[in-house]
Formats: structure tokens, sequence, C-alpha cells
């Protein structure tokens, strides 16, 4: 059997049953460990900057992960059952060419996860071995870029090793947070700001639903007969539990330093520790911080790869061309992450809100077409020709996208960039997403369900 270290072969092409392998297990391990890191607070610290009370602050960072976390595991579900990675099944939904309008979207979510996650383990590499920032940002990269060429099972690994070095080190600055602060005044009187409360509630489930776009790449190499449900509340109880853990702790963090932490999240959070332990909290944020960006740059290349092996019918890429493929992803995302570090936190919430108005709809569509009209029943040869089944464009698909959209516009509230009309009425609250998860998958079912009964293909395609 293959090691860890053995650099993977396969990348946008379906995972042949002789190589699948692995228990689902693994995905709960590497999820907590994608949630458990510096990131994950920063968001937790942007529901107490939104005006939030603290303690409404943890019960929204609760709820959204609870919530969003549900269609992020169903999409690491249909990992084992078709074998592929998870843009290259937007095809069946949007057809070929149609899959690139998403497609080149997802391509800028990885690009700002990947940069803002090259700017905070940067950070704590940069305090590590006394080199530049800048430097710091584009080893961080570098790295990150290196464990996605050796693939799969390196990544699943890894994740189990930051798993467990995350559960200490949270455990112990989660101690010192509470021990060294009072946080019964932070926590009294706590009044609901219910727009407050709901744009948190916003953040914490965008940054689940995010992940769908990639979720599915960590699961494809399991065997096909892996149950959904075991896949799903595998996933399912890593990421919750991760990203409520982490985030709660940033929330609480931001509420008694404010400032101290704003702006300076790996300073404060070493800090914690006092000095005896700065440098290995420092390796282990840096740790923490790197099974997320792995994940990244990995899906981030397969997305690109995808976009334009659309145009081209390819279906198997040669090792050169995914190398180069990673590379390209990693030196963007690595000078992105030098020239956007500065006022990291504002940028966030603002890339946070992009993202979940354009993804949302895409997300919706794709689990809908999965689990109610083709009930995981896919032709896998016609999701690499244009000339096949799923064809170069699904009208329906697009418009149920586009209005996916558009319908969320009266209902955003970016803050200091936009404000739809009806967000005053509401009182300053965001609901946009909650109508981009319904409206356009219920549009895309009234319009697909005769064509998809009628044109089913058999089961296992190809």
């Amino acid at each position: 059997m293959a090691g860890p270290l053995q650099v993977e072969r396969r990348s946008i092409d379906p995972i042949p049953d002789g190589e699948r392998h692995g228990n689902p297990r693994s995905l709960f391990t590497l999820w907590f460990a994608g949630n458990m890191q510096i990131t994950s607070a920063v968001t937790g610290a942007l529901t107490v900057l939104v005006g939030l009370h603290p303690l409404w602050a943890l019960v929204a960072i609760a709820l959204g992960n609870a919530i969003g976390g549900i269609p992020m595991a169903l999409h690491a579900a249909q990992g084992p059952k078709l074998g592929i990675p998870q843009m290259i099944q937007s095809r069946a939904q949007f057809g070929v060419y149609g899959a690139v309008l998403p497609l080149v979207l997802v391509v800028l979510m990885y690009l700002g996860y990947f940069a803002s996650g090259n700017v905070l383990g940067g950070q704590a590499l940069a305090a590590i071995t006394g080199l530049p920032v800048d430097a710091s940002i584009l080893l961080y990269a570098a790295l990150s870029a290196l464990i996605a060429i050796v693939g799969y099972r390196l990544i699943h690994r890894f994740g189990w090793l930051a798993s467990l070095v995350s559960v200490v080190v949270f455990v112990y600055l989660t101690f010192r947070l509470v021990t060294t602060h009072d946080l019964g005044p932070v926590l009294a009187n706590a009044e609901l700001d219910l727009p407050a409360f709901l744009l948190a509630l916003s953040l914490t489930a965008s940054w689940q639903l995010t992940f769908g776009p990639y979720v599915a790449d960590t699961s494809r190499y399991l065997p096909a007969s892996t149950s959904i449900r075991a896949t799903f509340w595998w996933t399912y109880g890593g990421t919750a539990l991760g990203a409520t853990w982490a985030m709660s702790f940033g929330a609480l963090a931001y509420a008694v330093a404010g400032k101290e932490f704003k702006g300076h999240e790996v300073t404060y959070v070493v800090g914690l520790g006092g000095e005896a332990l700065v440098l290995p909290l420092l390796l282990a944020i840096a740790l923490g911080k790197f099974t997320i960006n792995v994940l990244n740059i990995y899906g981030g290349y397969m997305t690109v790869a995808t976009t334009l092996t659309a145009f081209t019918r390819r279906a198997v890429l040669s090792q050169g061309a995914r190398v180069g493929y990673i590379a390209f992803v990693g030196v963007l995302g690595g000078v992105l992450a030098v020239l956007g570090r500065g006022d990291f936190l504002s940028n966030f919430v603002l890339f946070l809100h992009f993202l979940l108005y354009f993804l949302t709809p895409w997300s919706a569509i794709n689990l809908v077409d999965f689990y109610f009209l083709r009930k995981e029943n896919y032709d896998l040869d016609a999701m690499y020709d244009p000339d096949g089944r799923y064809g170069r464009w699904c009208v329906p698909a697009l418009v149920a996208y586009f209005f996916g959209i558009v319908v969320q516009i009266p209902f955003s509230n970016v803050d200091k960039v936009f404000t739809g009309f009806m967000v005053p009425l509401l009182g300053g609250a965001d609901i946009a997403w909650l109508l981009g998860l319904v409206v356009p998958g219920a549009i895309y079912w009234a319009a697909m369900r005769n064509r998809i009964r009628e044109n089913r293909p058999v089961a296992g395609g190809g």
C-alpha cells in the first residue's frame, strides 16, 4: 500500500475502485484541525466587532456553525459516491462550460483564504525564525504548496497530527483566557441586538458554507461503499466542534482585550501563554493554520484545472501539469498575501460577505441535484465531454444561480460598502444567505425535475 510520502498521481480524474482506501473517521480529525486555528478565532472576534454582546455572540457562533455545517457535510458525502473533485461534479448541473462561472468565483475563494492563511501563518513563522514578515509569508506559502504536491494521504495524516496539537493548545489557551480575565462583567447584562445577532450568524454560517466547494476533495478516495451517513457525521462533527470552540475563544478574547487583539491576533494569543511558552505556541499556531492552508491550495489547483480543462477536454493531468497548477496557485496566493496584509481583520469580513452571496446559490443547486433529483446517479464520462449528456450549458441552472444572487441584493448588508433597501426595514439584519440557500434550490428543482427524470443515466455511468 502506498505510504503518506508517495506523491499523489490523481488530480481531476475519477478515482478507480482499486485505489480507494481509508475510513471516514479521518474526516473528523482533518476538519477538526482545519477549524481549530487562528483564522477561526479571528472570525469569532468579528461577531463581537459587529456590536453583538459577547454572550449572544457565543450563541450565534454555535448556531451558525450548526446550521452552516449541514450543507458543508452533505457536500462531503458526495466524494465517496463519485470519486471526483467537488467542482467537476458541478458540470452535471451547469454544463461543462456553464460550470466555469461558479468555478471562477471558487478560485477567488481559494486565493482569498489561502492569502489570509499565509498572512497569519507567516506572522507566526516570522516570530519563530526572525525572518522579515513578507519573506515568512512567502516561505509559508511554499511549504503549503509542498504538502499539496505530495497530496491526499499526507494531508490526511497531517490532519491527524494537527488535530492532536490543536486540542492541547486550545485547552491550554482557553484555560489561560478564563483564569487570567474576569469574564463575569463581560458576559453580564446580555441584551439581544437582533440585527447584530443575525449578522454574526451569517458570518459564522458563511465560514462553513464556503467549505462546500472543496470538502468532497478530501473524501473522494474513500471506498464507494462508504455510507453517506458516516461521511456526513464524521465531517459534521469535526467541522462544527472545531469551529465553535475556536470562534468562541476568539469572541471572548476580543471581548476582554479589544484593540490588543485586533490586528495583533498572533501576538495576543502567544502572550496568553507567558514567556516560557512563546516558541511552542508560535509553532502550534503555524502548524494549526497549516492544515487549512494546504487544503486551500490543494482544492485551488484542482479548481483552476477544472476551469481550464473545460475547454481542452482533458480528464487527466500529467505530474508536471499538476505540480505546475499547484505552483501557480501558491505563487499567486503568496503575492496577494504580501500585498494585502494590512488591516487584515476588516478586509477579511468583507471577503466573507462576498463569498457568502455568490457561493450559497451554487451550494443549494448542487445539493438539490445530488440528493433530490439525480439521487447520487451520474455519468462520470459525460462530465469531461462538452458534447455529452450534460452539454455545454444548462440554462435553467444558470438562471437559478443568477436569481439566487439577485434575490439576496435587497437583503444584503455589507458594512460601509452596500446596504440593501430591505435591510433598514429589518433593523439592519442580514438574512440574504437564507434566501440564497432556499430560492435557487427551489427554482432549479422546479425547472429540472421532469427533464432529469426523463434522462436519468445508468447508475455509476461511464
